[in-house]
C-alpha cells in the first residue's frame, strides 16, 4: 500500500490523505462491542422492575425479597462489567455511570438480602441513611447528564430522568416517617425512574441495532445530521486523524 504524503516535514498526513486511508484501510487491534448495550439493558431491566414496585404498580411488603437477586445480578454485575469494558473503550462517561449504578445495585442486593434474613431492619433512622444513598447517586448522575449533552439526546434523557428520580426517592426516604411503595415521594420517584428505564432500553436497542445492521436504524439524537438518518453509516473504520489507528474511541 502506498504511504500517504505528508506536510513536507514528515509530520501528520494531510486531510485528503486521511480520507484516502479511511477508504482503503481496515485495522482492528482489539474490537469490542459497545459496552453500553449491556450496561443500559442491565440498568433498564433492574430499574424497571424496582421502579414499578415503588410506583405501586404491583407488589406487597414481601416483594423486595424477590427483587434483590435480579437487581443485584442484572443491574449490578452486568452493569459493572459493562463499566470495565467501557474503560477499555476509553469512554469515561460509560465507565463512571455504569460503574456507579452497577455498584449501587450490588449494594442494593446485599442490603435486601440482609433484610430478608432478618439481620437488618429498615425502619426510622435506617430509612434516613438509605435516603442519602440516593442523594449521592442523584448528584453524580446529574453531572453525567451534563456530560451526556456532548454525546446524544437519548443518553441525556436517560441520565437526567435518573438523577431526578433518585433525588425524589432520597426525599421520600428522608421525609416520610414510614415510606410506603406506591405513595407520596416514592411513587413519584418510581414513575420518573420508569421513564428513565424505558429511555435506557430504547438507547441500548438503538445501539444494538446499529451494531448489527452497520447503519442507523433508530436515531439517538446525535448532533451530526447523518448520525440521525435511518440507513446512514456512521461507524468509522479507523480514527487516523486522532492518532488512534485501528481503535475506535468511545462507543
Amino acid at each position: 500500500m502506498t504511504p500517504p504524503t505528508t506536510d513536507g516535514n514528515g509530520a501528520q498526513p494531510l486531510p485528503s490523505d486521511v480520507a484516502a486511508w479511511r477508504d482503503r484501510t481496515r485495522i482492528f487491534l482489539r474490537p469490542i462491542a459497545a459496552p453500553s448495550i449491556l450496561g443500559l439493558f442491565g440498568f433498564a431491566g433492574a430499574t424497571f422492575v424496582v421502579a414499578a414496585f415503588l410506583a405501586g404498580i404491583y407488589g406487597n411488603a414481601d416483594t423486595p425479597e424477590f427483587l434483590f437477586p435480579f437487581a443485584a445480578a442484572f443491574g449490578g454485575f452486568a452493569q459493572f462489567t459493562a463499566a470495565m469494558w467501557g474503560y477499555i473503550a476509553r469512554d469515561g462517561l460509560a465507565t463512571a455511570m455504569h460503574g456507579m449504578w452497577g455498584s449501587f445495585w450490588i449494594a442494593f442486593g446485599v442490603l435486601f438480602l440482609l433484610v430478608s434474613t432478618g439481620t437488618l431492619t429498615l425502619t426510622g433512622e435506617a430509612f434516613n441513611a438509605f435516603g442519602f444513598w440516593f442523594y449521592a447517586l442523584a448528584a453524580i448522575t446529574a453531572i453525567g447528564a451534563v456530560a451526556a449533552l456532548y454525546e446524544n439526546v437519548a443518553l441525556t434523557l436517560v441520565l437526567a430522568t435518573l438523577a431526578i428520580g433518585a433525588a425524589l426517592l432520597g426525599v421520600g426516604y428522608n421525609v416520610d416517617a414510614t415510606p410506603v411503595a406506591g405513595q407520596g415521594w416514592l411513587a413519584a420517584g418510581g414513575w420518573v425512574l420508569i421513564v428513565s428505564a424505558v429511555a435506557a432500553a430504547y438507547t441500548a436497542g438503538a445501539m444494538m441495532l446499529e451494531g448489527a445492521a452497520h447503519r442507523v436504524v433508530l436515531p439517538l439524537g446525535k448532533y451530526a445530521r447523518a448520525s440521525n438518518t435511518p440507513g446512514a453509516r456512521v461507524t468509522s473504520a479507523i480514527e487516523l486523524e486522532q492518532g488512534e489507528v485501528g481503535v475506535r474511541q468511545g462507543q
